[in-house]
C-alpha cells in the first residue's frame, strides 16, 4: 500500500484525492486512482455511507476517468469500480449504473469497449445470490438495480416497473439495438453472459423473455455476423439454465418453427442447429424431453437424399456450396453432443445416427463415391473388402496425391471429422452393452471407419484411428490382461486409470486395462493361444483384422509421426485385448515398429490440428515409447517361435534404445529387454546355442552398463535392476550366462541393496533370483548370507512398502533349500531377532509373512530358533482373534514347532501363561495342533484334555477342552481316540457359550473321521430345538473340510440334503442350513444345484431365503466343476431371486448377486446388462411400501422398504468397484443424484459413490455438477429443529461433513468448473461452490489439511 494511503481511512481522505484526478499529468491521475483503490479496499464497508455528496463525487471521478485519453488511466478507474460499488450507499447505485450504460468514449479513444467493461467489472463486484438461500440485503440491493437500470438499457424498454420516472414505454436506444451501419455490439452481449451469470438465478420471468428477444433479434438478424451470433447463442444457453419448463418449452416450439419455415436460409439453418447442440451441452437433463422433437431436424440435414444431392451437385457443377458443408459440420456437432450429453433420450435415434455417422465419414466430393449407404452398411462381402484394402496397400503414392479440387477449397474434411466424432460418441455412450455385444459396432462402424484408413487429411485420420483404438478399447474393458512385462513395479510411480469417455488420442493406454501383475514363478511358460470365441466382441474384433491390419501397415509406412503414433497405439491396445492376434500379420507391420523404434527422438509431429493434444502432439519421442511398448506387448503375448525370425533386428534396435538419453525411452526400452529375456529364455526357448548366449550377453551388458552409470536417471536404474533380476532369474541352471558374469552381477544387487534410491528395485530383484536359482554354482553362501542380513535389516524401516517387500524376498529366500542351507547359525538367529517385533497382531499382513519365513528358519535350525522369545510372542498372537492366512501361517508355526520336538516350553506357556485368557476357540486350535504334532514330546497327552472337559466347573475351561479335542480330532483322523459322545452331553449345557463350542468341537473331530460321526449326527438331528440348531454347525463343520480335503461322503449326502432342508424350514436354523446346503452343492453340483434351482420358486418365503443364501455361499469356492455346473443356470437362478416378492429375499438376493460378482465374474459380468434394471428397480423409493403409523398423538411415516434399497445401493457401489465398465454410468449416476435426497444411510453411501465416480467416470461426474450441487446445497441447509434429539444433530453433522469433503474433492478434481466459463453448463455448481467458500470457509480449510496429511 501507498505511504499516502492511511490505515483507517475516512471520507476526507477519499475527498481529498479527487481533485488530483483532474491533473493534467497522466501519471498524477494514475497515482492518484491506485491510492484510491488502496483506500477503498482498506475502508470498513461503511466508511463512506454517511457522506453522500463524497459518494457522488467519487463516483463522477471514476466516471470521468473512464473516458480519459490515457489507456492506463482508464485501467486503473475499472479497477476502482468493485471497491466503490461495495462502499457507496444503495440509492446512488442505480444513477451510477445509468451513467456508466450512457458512457461514451472520446473519439481517437483505442479501446472502445471501456463501458461494457466497466459495466462487466461492476456487475462481477455486486455479491451473488445462492440458489436455495433466500438472498442477502446486499444482494437484493443490487439486483434492484440491475434490474431498474441495467436490464432496461439493455433491452431499449422498461420491463419491470419500478416506479419514477420513465416507468414505462421505450428507452432512447438499447444497448443490444442492432444498427443498419455498425450491427450490434459485441461487448454488450458478453455482459448479458456476465449478467445472467450472476444474478440469472434471480430474474423475473418477463427479464428473462425480453434478454431472451433481444437474443433471438440479433440471432435473426442477417446484418450481424458470426462471430456475434455465436455469442449470442451461449447468451441463450446460460438463460436456458433458468428458464421455467414453460418458457423453456416455448423456447423448443420456437427453434422448431425456425427449422419448419419455407424462408430458412443456409447460414440460419447452421446456426440454429448450433444453438440445439449449445442447449444439449448446458441443459442436458432438462432438455432431453424435448431431444425427440429436436433431433429430426437435425438428422434432416444428414439424410441420403441430402448426401445424393451433395454429390450430384458436385458433378454438374465441380463444386459444392461451401454454406452447404457448414450446414451438415453443424448438424454433425449437436448430434454429438446430444449422444454424449442426452444418452438414454437419444437411443430411439440410435440407428439414424449409426447410419449418418457411416455415411458421412466417408463424404468426399473429391473421390468418386455412389454414396450408397448399403454399400457401406453390408459387409458381407468380405472377400471384396479385402480386395480394397490390397488395393490400398499396394499403393506407393502419397495420401495426398488423391485428384480433385485443392486442398485448400476443400472443407469436406471438416464434415468427415465430425461424422468420426459421432462415432466415436457412440461408442463412447453405447459401447458397453448392446450396441457391442450384439455386433452392431464391428459389423457397421469399424468396417467404414478401416475404409477411412487412407484419408487425406491428417486431423481425420487421428480422429478414425482414435475412435478405432475406442472401440477396441471397449471390447477389452472388464477382462483381466496383463499389460507389463515386469514382475513387480511397486517402486515405480504409476497414475491411477480412470474409466473415462473422454478422446485419448495418442496416450499410452496400458492403465486402461486391469494389470495383472505376477510372480516370475506363474510366468514361465510361453503364452498359451487361447482359441478365439466363436460369438461376441473379441470374435468380431479377431475377423476384422485381417482387414485393419494391412490398413495400420500403411499408415505405419508412410504418414506423419503423429499419425504413426495413433496407429502405433491402436495397435497396442489390438495386442493387449486379443492376447496376440498379431502371429499372422507380424511380417507385415514388424519393420515399420522397428523403424518407429529407430525414428529420432528429436523429430516433432506435423499435426496442425486445433484438437492437438495426444497423438496429435506427438514428438519422435512419444512414438519410440509407444512403439517399444507395442513391441513388449508383442513379446509377451506371442510364442517364442513367433518373435524368434526377428531377434537379429530386435535386439540391436532395444540395445540403442535402452542407451537414450532421455530416461522415458531408455526405461520403456529396458521393459522391452525384459520381455525379450523372457522369450529367449527357458521354458519359452529351449535353444541354448552360441548364438543364444551371445544375444543374452549382449542384454546383460547393457543392462550391467545402466545400473552402472552414475548419468543415468533414478527410474532407469530401478528399471535396470529390475531387468538384471529377470535375466538372473530366467538363465538359472542353463549355459546361457557363465558363472564369471553371474558372480558380480549378484554383488551388484547386494550393492544396490544398501543404496536408499534403489533398495526397493534391488530387493525385488534378489525376490526374483531366490524364486528360480536352483544350481549349487550359482551362488556364494557368503553373499546368500549378507542379503539375507540386509534383507532384515529393512524390516526396521517405517517405510511399510519395504518392510513388506523385504519380508515377501526373505520367505523366497527361506523357501529355496539351497538358500536356506548357506545360512549359518549366526545369521538365522540375528533374522529371527529381526522378525520377532513385526509378530504383532495389530499389523495382520506383515504378522502372516513374518509367521511364514520364522516357519522355514525353525526347520532349519529348530533349537535356536525355538526360543522363550519366540514363545512369548506366539503367545501373544491368541490373545487376539485371528483368522484366514493368519491363523494358517500361525498353525503351520505350530505345528512345525511340534514336529521337529521342540514344542514342550510352547506347550507349557499356551496352557499356563495364555489358558482361557485367550479367545478359547483360538487357543484351543493352537494347543490341539501342537498336541497332535509334537506327540509325546509337549508333556501332555489328549487324555489329560479329556479329564479336562470332564471335571472342569468353569465355562471357558469347558470351552478351551473342547477346542482343543475337536482340533485333536480333525488332525488325527481314523485313529482318534475321540467319540461323539465326548462332545454330545455338553449340548445340553446351561452356559450361552459351551453348547456352541461343543458343537463346533464335534464338527472338527468328525471332519476328521466323517465315517464314524456323520451317521450319530444324522441321527441326532431328528430331534427339534437347540440340539438340532447345534447339530447343523457341527454339519458344516465337517462339509467345509470334507470339501477341501476331498474327502469321500457321497454315502451320506442324500441323507445330509434332507436333513438339513427340512431344518431350514425354522426360522432360526435357516442361516446355518443355508449354509451347509451351500456346502453340500459345493461337493455335489450336478446332484444339488437343480434340486437348490427348484427351491428358488417355492412357495414358502423362508424356503426361498434359505436357497438364495445358499447360493451365496456356493461362490467362495473355486472347483472348476462347480463353474461348469453354475455357468448355464447362474444367470436364471439370479434374475429368480431379484424378482422374488419377498422384501428380506430381495435383500438377500442383492447380497447374493454382489458375491457373484465378485466370486464369479466370468459367469455374471457378461449378463449383468440383464439384471442392472432389477437393481435399479430396488433403489428407487417405492410409495406402496410407506405406510403411516401413529404413536400417540404424532404420526410417523416408516418405510418398509429401505432395507432393500440400502442393499441395491451397497450393490451398485460394489459393482463400481468389480464391474464398473460393465454398467451405465449415467444410469447409476441417476440412482447417486436420488440418494442423495434419500435416507441418512443412503446418503452417506451416495457420497462414496460419487467420490468413485471422479476416477471412474469424470466426464460424466463434470456433467452433472449442477445436480449435485442442488442437492448439496439443500443438505447443508438443513438444519435440526432445536428441540432435535441428539441422533438427529449428529447424522446432520456427519451429513454436512460428508458433503464439503465430496465438495472439495469435485472442485479438486474440476478446478475450472469452479470458475466462470463460456457455456451454461456448471452454473449452478459454481454458484453453489462460491457459497461453500465462503460460509464454509473453516470446515472447507479443516478438510484440505486433513486430505493433505492423508495424502503425505
Amino acid at each position: 500500500m501507498s505511504s499516502l494511503v492511511p490505515l483507517n481511512p475516512t471520507a476526507n481522505h477519499i475527498a481529498a484525492l479527487l481533485p488530483k484526478l483532474n491533473d493534467a499529468d497522466a501519471d498524477l491521475r494514475y497515482m492518484s486512482l491506485n491510492d484510491l483503490v488502496d483506500i477503498l479496499k482498506a475502508g470498513s464497508p461503511s466508511f463512506l455511507l454517511g457522506d453522500y455528496n463524497t459518494c457522488a463525487r467519487t463516483v463522477d471521478g471514476v466516471l470521468k476517468s473512464l473516458i480519459d485519453q490515457n489507456g492506463e488511466v482508464q485501467s486503473q478507474a475499472i479497477k476502482c469500480l468493485g471497491p466503490l460499488a461495495a462502499r457507496i450507499p444503495p440509492e446512488i447505485l442505480p444513477p451510477f449504473i445509468e451513467k456508466l450504460t450512457n458512457l461514451k468514449t472520446r473519439e481517437n479513444s483505442v479501446d472502445t469497449s471501456i463501458p461494457t467493461t466497466a459495466l462487466r467489472t461492476l456487475v462481477l463486484s455486486f455479491p451473488r445470490p445462492v440458489p436455495g438461500i433466500p438472498p442477502t440485503k446486499a444482494t437484493q440491493e443490487a439486483y434492484t438495480a440491475i434490474s431498474k437500470v441495467l436490464i432496461p438499457r439493455l433491452v431499449g424498454y422498461i420491463v419491470i416497473n419500478h416506479g419514477g420516472k420513465n416507468a414505462a414505454g421505450l428507452l432512447s436506444h438499447g444497448m443490444l439495438q442492432v444498427y443498419p451501419d455498425k450491427g450490434v455490439d459485441g461487448d454488450a452481449i458478453d455482459l448479458v453472459v456476465e449478467l445472467v451469470r450472476c444474478f440469472g438465478i434471480m430474474m423475473y420471468e418477463p427479464e428473462k423473455a425480453a434478454l431472451q428477444r433481444s437474443m433471438l433479434e440479433i440471432f435473426d438478424n442477417e446484418r450481424v455476423n458470426s462471430v456475434t451470433k455465436k455469442k449470442a447463442i451461449v447468451a441463450i444457453s446460460l438463460l436456458a439454465v433458468y428458464f421455467s419448463e414453460q418458457s423453456l418449452s416455448s423456447f423448443v416450439l420456437g427453434v422448431i418453427d425456425s427449422l419448419r419455415s419455407a424462408h430458412l436460409t443456409l447460414p440460419k439453418r447452421r446456426q440454429l442447429l448450433a444453438l440445439i447442440g449449445s442447449l444439449a451441452r448446458s441443459i442436458p437433463q432438462r432438455l432431453g424431453p424435448h431431444i425427440k422433437a429436436l433431433v429430426p431436424y437435425v438428422l434432416s440435414p444428414l439424410s441420403k437424399q441430402d448426401y445424393d444431392e451433395s454429390f450430384q451437385e458436385f458433378t454438374d457443377e465441380g463444386a459444392l456450396n461451401p454454406l452447404v458443408e457448414d450446414v451438415k459440420e453443424a448438424a454433425l456437432v449437436a448430434l454429438e453432443v446430444c449422444l454424449s450429453s442426452c444418452i438414454n433420450d437419444m437411443r430411439p435415434f440410435t440407428e439414424e445416427s449409426i447410419n449418418v455417422g457411416v455415411r458421412y465419414v466417408n463424404y468426399d466430393p473429391n473421390i468418386a463415391n455412389d454414396g450408397s449407404d448399403e454399400d457401406m452398411n453390408d459387409n458381407n462381402d468380405t472377400a471384396e473388402n479385402e480386395e480394397d484394402l490390397q488395393d490400398v496397400d499396394n499403393e506407393d503414392e502419397d495420401f495426398e496425391e488423391e485428384g480433385g479440387m485443392s486442398d485448400d477449397d476443400d472443407t469436406s474434411w471438416k464434415v468427415r471429422r465430425c461424422a468420426t466424432k459421432v462415432l466415436y460418441a457412440l461408442i463412447a455412450t453405447r459401447g458397453i452393452g448392446d450396441l457391442l455385444d450384439d455386433g452392431t459396432l464391428y459389423d457397421r462402424v469399424a468396417p467404414a471407419l478401416i475404409a477411412c484408413f487412407k484419408e487425406r487429411e491428417e486431423n481425420v485420420r487421428l480422429e478414425v484411428l482414435a475412435t478405432l483404438a475406442a472401440l477396441i478399447k471397449q471390447t477389452g474393458e472388464g477382462v483381466t490382461i496383463r499389460t507389463t512385462t515386469n514382475d513387480d513395479e511397486s517402486y515405480i510411480s504409476a497414475a491411477i486409470a480412470t474409466n473415462s469417455r473422454k478422446r485419448r488420442r495418442g496416450g499410452s493406454d496400458s492403465s486402461m486395462f486391469d494389470a495383472n501383475g505376477t510372480n516370475s514363478s506363474k510366468d514361465l511358460a510361453s503364452p498359451v493361444t487361447s482359441p478365439f470365441p466363436i460369438s461376441g466382441p473379441k470374435a468380431d474384433l479377431h475377423r476384422l483384422s485381417s482387414l485393419m491390419i494391412p490398413g495400420v501397415a500403411k499408415i505405419l509406412k508412410q504418414t506423419p509421426v503423429p499419425t504413426k503414433q495413433a496407429a502405433v497405439t491402436l495397435l497396442k491396445n489390438f495386442v493387449l485385448v486379443q492376447n496376440g492376434g498379431l502371429s499372422e500379420h507380424l511380417g507385415r507391420i514388424a519393420d515399420p515398429i522397428f523403424d518407429a523404434i529407430s525414428i529420432s527422438s528429436n523429430l516433432v509431429g506435423g499435426s496442425t490440428s486445433s484438437a492437438a493434444g495426444g497423438a496429435a502432439s506427438a514428438t519422435g519421442s512419444s512414438l519410440r515409447i509407444e512403439a517399444l511398448h507395442l513391441l513388449g506387448a508383442i513379446c509377451d503375448t506371442h510364442s517364442s517361435t513367433v518373435i524368434a525370425p526377428y531377434i537379429d533386428k530386435i535386439i540391436p534396435l532395444v540395445v540403442t534404445a535402452v542407451k537414450d538419453t532421455y530416461f522415458k525411452v531408455s526405461s520403456e526400452a529396458l521393459r522391452v529387454v525384459e520381455s525379450v529375456v523372457k522369450v529367449l529364455t527357458p521354458p519359452r526357448s529351449s535353444d541354448t546355442g552360441v548364438t543364444q548366449q551371445k544375444t543374452i550377453t549382449a542384454l546383460f551388458d547393457v543392462i550391467l552398463n545402466r545400473i552402472q552409470a552414475t548419468d543415468a536417471d533414478v527410474e532407469v536404474r530401478q528399471r535396470s535392476i529390475h531387468a538384471l533380476g529377470v535375466l538372473l532369474s530366467r538363465t538359472s541352471a542353463t549355459k546361457l550366462l557363465p558363472w564369471k558374469m553371474r558372480e558380480p552381477a549378484m554383488n551388484t544387487l547386494l550393492e544396490r541393496l544398501r543404496n536408499e534410491t534403489t533398495r526397493l528395485a534391488s530387493i525385488n530383484a534378489i525376490n526374483l533370483v531366490a524364486l528360480s536359482s536352483s544350481s549349487k554354482g550359482e551362488l556364494e553362501p557368503v553373499w546368500v548370507r549378507k542379503v539375507a542380513l540386509d534383507l532384515g535389516a529393512q524390516l526396521r524401516k517405517s517405510d511399510r512398502i519395504l518392510r513388506g517387500a523385504s519380508l515377501g524376498a526373505l520367505k523366497s529366500v527361506a523357501v529355496n533349500a539351497r538358500y536356506i542351507a548357506a545360512l549359518d547359525d549366526e545369521t538365522v538367529n540375528h533374522l529371527v531377532a529381526m522378525l520377532l517385533p513385526l509378530m504383532d497382531p495389530n499389523d495382520l499382513s506383515l504378522l502372516a509373512l513374518a509367521l511364514n519365513v520364522i516357519t522355514e528358519l525353525i526347520k532349519r535350525n529348530p533349537r535356536n530358533v525355538v526360543n522363550n522369545d519366540l514363545n512369548r510372542a506366539l503367545c501373544n498372537i491368541v490373545l487376539v482373534p485371528i483368522s484366514g492366512q493368519v491363523l494358517d501361517a500361525y498353525l503351520r508355526v505350530v505345528e512345525t514347532i511340534g514336529s521337529e520336538g521342540s514344542g514342550l516350553p510352547l506347550m507349557q506357556a499356551l496352557l499356563r501363561d495364555i489358558g482361557v485368557t485367550g479367545d478359547p476357540t483360538i487357543v484351543g486350535t493352537a494347543i490341539g495342533t501342537l498336541l497332535v504334532s509334537g506327540s509325546l514330546t509337549v508333556g501332555v497327552q489328549i487324555d489329560d484334555f479329556i479329564k479336562e472337559l470332564r471335571d472342569a466347573q468353569d465355562d471357558l475351561r469347558k470351552c478351551l477342552a473342547l477346542s482343543i479335542l475337536g482340533e485333536a480330532g480333525l488332525r488325527l483322523g481314523a485313529s482318534s481316540p475321540l467319540k461323539p459322545d465326548t462332545f454330545t452331553p455338553h449340548f445340553k449345557s446351561k452356559s450361552d457359550r459351551v453348547p456352541r463350542a461343543a458343537a463346533i468341537a464335534l464338527g472338527r473331530a468328525g471332519a476328521g473321521n466323517p465315517s464314524a460321526y456323520l451317521p450319530v449326527i444324522l441321527k441326532s438331528m431328528n430331534a427339534e430345538g437347540a440340539a438340532q440348531y447345534l447339530l447343523l454347525h457341527s454339519l458344516r463343520e465337517i462339509l467345509q473340510y470334507t470339501g477341501k480335503a476331498r474327502i469321500d461322503i457321497s454315502d451320506y449326502t442324500e441323507e445330509i440334503w434332507t436333513k438339513s432342508l427340512a431344518s431350514s424350514r425354522i426360522e432360526d436354523n435357516k442361516a446355518i442350513g443355508a449354509e451347509c446346503i451351500g456346502k453340500l452343492v459345493i461337493i455335489a453340483p450336478k446332484t444339488y444345484l437343480p434340486l437348490l434351482q427348484d427351491h428358488l420358486q417355492d412357495t414358502s418365503p423362508t424356503i426361498r431365503g434359505m436357497a438364495i443364501q445358499a447360493v451365496r455361499f456356493t461362490f467362495p469356492d473355486t472347483d472348476e466343476t462347480l463353474d461348469e455346473a453354475l455357468k448355464p443356470v447362474l444367470v436364471n437362478m439370479l434374475m429368480t431371486m431379484l424378482g422374488d416378492s419377498a422384501l428380506d429375499n430381495r435383500k438377500l438376493a442383492l447380497t447374493c448377486l454382489n458375491s457373484a460378482t465378485h466370486n464369479k465374474p466370468r459367469i455374471v459380468l457378461p449378463y449383468l446388462a440383464q439384471l442392472m434394471p432389477l437393481v435399479l428397480q430396488d433403489s428407487k423409493v417405492n410409495p406402496e411400501l410407506v405406510r403411516e403409523v401413529k404413536m400417540g398423538p404424532f404420526t410417523h411415516k416408516v418405510d418398509d422398504g429401505l432395507e432393500v434399497r440400502k442393499s441395491a445401493y451397497e450393490t451398485l457401489n460394489a459393482l463400481m468397484d468389480s464391474a464398473f465398465s460393465r454398467i451405465n454410468a449415467p444410469e447409476v449416476f441417476d440412482r447417486i443424484i436420488a440418494g442423495l435426497e434419500d435416507e441418512h444411510d443412503i446418503n452417506i453411501l451416495c457420497n462414496l459413490m460419487l467420490t468413485k465416480m471422479i476416477a471412474l467416470d469424470p466426464e460424466e461426474t463434470s456433467r452433472r455438477l449442477d445436480p449435485i450441487a442442488e442437492r448439496f446445497r439443500a443438505i447443508l441447509a438443513h438444519k435440526p429443529k432445536e428441540n432435535a434429539v441428539k441422533q438427529e444433530v449428529e447424522k446432520a453433522s456427519e451429513a454436512s461433513r460428508g458433503v464439503l469433503q465430496v465438495s472439495v474433492r469435485l472442485r479438486d478434481a474440476f478446478p475450472r468448473a469452479s470458475v466462470a466459463s463460456a457455456s451454461g453448463h456448471g452454473q449452478h455448481w459454481r454458484g453453489y461452490w462460491e457459497w461453500v467458500a465462503k460460509d464454509f470457509k473453516s470446515q472447507v480449510q479443516a478438510i484440505e489439511m486433513e486430505m493433505k496429511s492423508l495424502a503425505t
